[in-house]
């Protein structure tokens, strides 16, 4: 029996609201409960409103069907929590300069090779971020072929991703002056990332759910802030498949709130950091490709 305080408000009966509950959480493994109902609102309606639709209820009917799987998809991908900011937390970029570039500057010393993957990249800036990191080591990886994959579920953001153009107020958040000037460029009322820095990262639509096996494998890999949406089994069907697409030495940066423990025996955190984790087997081998 449903609580009181726990049901969707009226205007989205609970089977409706349950029925859309079980489709995001099988597609984009999303977990939205009744208190997040105001989130339902607010990234669907507009979609009932130009679909001509009655009411959220009538939105879920449709997609139920199975007749227009474009507009499920594009349900899916409007639910898809897509907050984000230059050098979000700070933390793991410091972390990226002092503890885990330098480590892997010196194991990759012969092949001259760095592949990064952010994992649910939004709108981009996590990755740019990490473009913007790696120029401070431009004279230690001069020579080096740096690949930097930002991936999200979303075809929208992703064309906002690639374009790198921001408002006042995205560049505003995490960036300092001398960033700004150093790597965008003022046109009209936004700031777009220069030439130099879009062609270092590569976007790619990927479902988190879905196989990793065409990105290959990498030496670091951000999956930030995401796992917090997920439920247990499918946090652990997730790091466990992340795991595999590290390098043996490679290193997996979680969200500050996220923790494998008691989720996967796949990972172990760095001594280093709590929230920096590494592979449980010995090392072996190296893999890389396939490249973008």
């Amino acid at each position: 029996m449903t609580k009181p305080n726990s049901a969707p408000k009226p205007g989205m009966m609970i089977q409706s609201f349950d029925m859309l509950s079980a489709f995001l959480k099988r597609t984009s493994g999303l977990v939205v409960t009744a208190d997040k109902l105001y989130l339902v609102e607010n990234r669907l309606m507009p979609i009932v409103h130009r679909e001509k639709l009655s009411c959220l209820n009538e939105l879920v009917s449709v997609i139920e069907k199975g007749t227009k799987p474009a507009l499920a998809k594009e349900v899916a991908q409007a639910m898809t929590v897509n907050e984000t900011y230059f050098f979000r937390d700070k933390t793991p970029f410091d972390q990226l300069r002092d503890i885990v570039l330098p480590k892997l500057i010196g194991a990759r010393s012969a092949t001259k090779t760095l592949r990064i993957w952010s994992a649910a990249c939004s709108t981009g800036q996590e990755p740019y971020s990490i473009a913007m990191l790696m120029d401070e080591f431009a004279n230690r990886l001069s020579g080096w072929r740096i690949e930097i994959v930002g991936t999200d579920l979303s075809d929208a953001i992703l064309t906002k991703a690639r374009n790198g153009a921001y408002s006042q107020f995205e560049i505003q958040r995490g960036l300092s002056t001398s960033q700004l000037l150093r790597h965008f460029n003022q046109l009209g009322n936004v700031w777009q990332i220069s030439e130099k820095l879009r062609s270092r990262v590569s976007f790619r639509a990927l479902n988190l759910l879905d196989s990793y096996a065409s990105l290959g494998t990498f030496d670091i890999i951000l999956c930030r802030n995401v796992l917090i949406y997920f439920d247990v089994p499918r946090k652990a069907d997730v790091l466990n498949r992340l795991s595999r697409a590290l390098t043996s030495d490679g290193f997996l940066l979680l969200g500050a709130s996220e923790s494998v423990l008691g989720i996967t025996d796949g990972l172990s955190a760095h001594p280093e950091s709590r929230s920096i984790y590494v592979r449980r087997e010995m090392p072996t081998a190296i893999r890389h490709p396939p490249a973008a």
